[in-house]
């Protein structure tokens, strides 16, 4: 019993992360058949799991990839991105939404945002030139941007979307699953441990167009293909197989796959969980004047990969940062502008481009949010943000 104790009290002083995986014994079990199995990769669990997950968020095509940033260069890539392109997107995200245009010779164009962190629709308009190609809307923190109007937008203008959804699985918009692209060409997610369910590293990207899912099936594998039907050549035997594009290795294992679908079928308790502890900080923070809380709108349902709370300013936010690490609660801030790295100034991008993403930049706060947050963990993280702000 004193050891049991022990270890209680050794686990209550660890630090309290920002997110974390929530794997349990079903998922060791299953992960530690796949690896006994006789496929580790390019085996049947990888279109099980793609299978799963289209069906999941009601898609036609998944196709799974080892991260996110690989379903978004991938993406790219489909939509036959070239040199000199132009990609409109956030700079309120991680460096991956603005790097898969590089990675593909064309050149990010920052649009500046809301309120709640997303594109601004009503700016993206003034930035489309003759050069832009594809729109990147961000569903920052786990809410959606208004596809609606964007897709508006891109038809305009003849311009295809990717849903940068890394941040949005279990999501909706509209009563639309999030991935469903009901209003996006693509559809990209990520299953780094701290999403909403996890493959170690891993993502997938769902499309409901067949030459789109095709590319990128060829597209993850070298640009190879060992379908017959798709031959340039005379085949020499049943080993052939053609390279029809440059490819890349982008490919994800089995035991990673059995992983996917084990945390897929936990993917709603997950999500329940996130939404039940978003209420208990609403609740807790609602009538204090220093937090200002980011609320989903009646579109929107909202699955919280961040919890983010926004404060009076950047010396405000640093205090209440640096005290919360020192009372062991790990907390993050999504995101930098994406053109203040030194990476991007060095490309030209100059600082005051998106002054309201700066702005907010400034202000937020990403404080503990995953489904095994206890909630004496999580009145132990309010008590300290009450007591500082």
């Amino acid at each position: 019993m004193e050891f049991t104790r022990y270890l209680e009290v050794l686990n209550w002083c660890k630090m309290i992360p920002y997110g974390r995986q929530t794997i349990d014994e079903e998922d060791v079990s299953a992960v530690a058949e796949a690896l006994k199995s006789d496929f580790l990769t390019t085996g049947p669990k990888v279109k099980e799991f793609e299978n799963k997950f289209a069906k999941y968020v009601k898609a036609r095509y998944a196709v799974a990839v080892s991260s996110g940033t690989a379903a978004l260069h991938l993406a790219c890539l489909a939509a036959n991105i070239k040199t000199g392109d132009e990609v409109i997107t956030t700079p309120m995200t991680f460096v991956a939404s603005a790097n898969c245009a590089l990675y593909s010779g064309a050149k990010p164009v920052f649009v500046d945002i809301n309120e709640h962190g997303l594109i601004d629709e009503n700016k993206i308009e003034e930035k489309i030139t003759h050069k832009t190609k594809i729109i990147i809307p961000v569903n920052y923190a786990g809410l959606s941007c208004n596809m609606e109007k964007i897709r508006e937008i891109a038809d305009n203008h003849n311009l295809m979307i990717i849903e940068d959804s890394c941040h949005a699985f279990g999501g909706k918009y509209k009563n639309s699953m999030i991935g469903k692209c009901k209003y996006s060409d693509m559809c990209i997610f990520s299953f780094y441990p701290v999403k909403h369910i996890t493959t170690g590293e891993g993502g997938m990207i769902t499309t409901n167009s067949k030459g789109l899912y095709e590319k990128l099936i060829m597209l993850r594998t070298h640009g190879i293909t060992k379908n017959p039907k798709k031959f340039n050549q005379e085949p020499d035997g049943s080993w052939h197989q053609e390279m029809h594009f440059l490819g890349y290795n982008y490919r994800i294992t089995d035991f990673q796959c059995v992983l996917g679908i084990s945390q897929l079928n936990k993917i709603n308790t997950f999500v329940k969980k996130r939404r039940e502890l978003a209420k208990n900080y609403d609740e807790a923070f609602k009538n204090n004047k220093g937090i200002e809380i980011i609320k989903e709108k009646k579109e929107q349902f909202n699955p919280y990969h961040l919890y983010i709370i926004k404060v009076k300013d950047s010396i405000t936010r640093r205090r209440l940062y640096d005290y919360l690490l020192e009372n062991k609660i790990k907390c993050q801030v999504h995101y930098i502008p994406v053109y203040w790295h030194p990476y991007y100034q060095k490309l030209g991008y100059k600082k005051g481009t998106c002054p309201k993403a700066e702005e907010f930049y400034q202000k937020v706060l990403s404080i503990p949010i995953f489904p095994t947050l206890k909630v004496k963990e999580q009145n132990y993280v309010i008590s300290k943000i009450s007591k500082i702000i």
